[in-house]
């Protein structure tokens, strides 16, 4: 479980000290709850992000296990390193708007015509309920040639979500390689 601490000073120079320890700021927030500023390990934070098995995780803050959904991250420009995150806190059977990442899956006809696979949207916005959404989106892309799209009409979608994107939206693409 990823430990974090709450963070007394929300100004600019306690939160350079923070960065300079290694941490990484986050608000963690929800519905009918007050915001809570918190600060986490970077490198733990990373670790447990990319080993999660669900959309939410949990995390120990002053004591107290909350279940928390990433909703948007913020990162330096230059270097890529992460700079601050806001987690939602994650309430089962409160419907609200959720980022779930895409997963294309299989090979595609185009990669074979010397093509790519064109991610344009790599989290969709849904809306649903915690306990119904899936961990990823899963787009099976190997009927797709060069030049084939999927948009936000083509997708399957699970049950009791719902997507808040236009229909007509594309999600992903086979391109031809430069």
């Amino acid at each position: 479980m990823l430990e974090g601490i709450v963070r007394e000073s929300i100004g600019k120079k306690g939160t350079k000290a923070l960065r300079r320890d290694g941490y990484l700021i986050a608000n963690i927030y929800g519905k009918g709850l007050e915001n809570i500023n918190a600060a986490f390990k970077e490198n733990e934070y990373i670790r447990t992000v990319r080993n999660k098995e669900t959309l939410a995780f949990p995390v120990s803050i002053g004591g107290k296990e909350i279940s928390v959904v990433v909703q948007s991250y913020e990162s330096h420009p230059v270097t890529g390193k992460l700079l601050h995150v806001d987690l939602m806190v994650a309430q089962p059977g409160v419907v609200t708007h959720y980022m779930v990442p895409v997963e294309p899956v299989g090979e595609a006809i185009g990669l074979k015509n010397k093509g790519l696979v064109n991610i344009a949207k790599r989290r969709l916005r849904v809306k649903g309920a915690i306990e119904n959404l899936p961990k990823t989106i899963v787009i099976d892309v190997t009927d797709m040639d060069l030049g084939d799209s999927k948009l936000i009409r083509d997708i399957e979608v699970p049950e009791n979500v719902k997507f808040t994107d236009s229909d007509r939206v594309p999600v992903l693409s086979i391109i031809k390689a430069k």
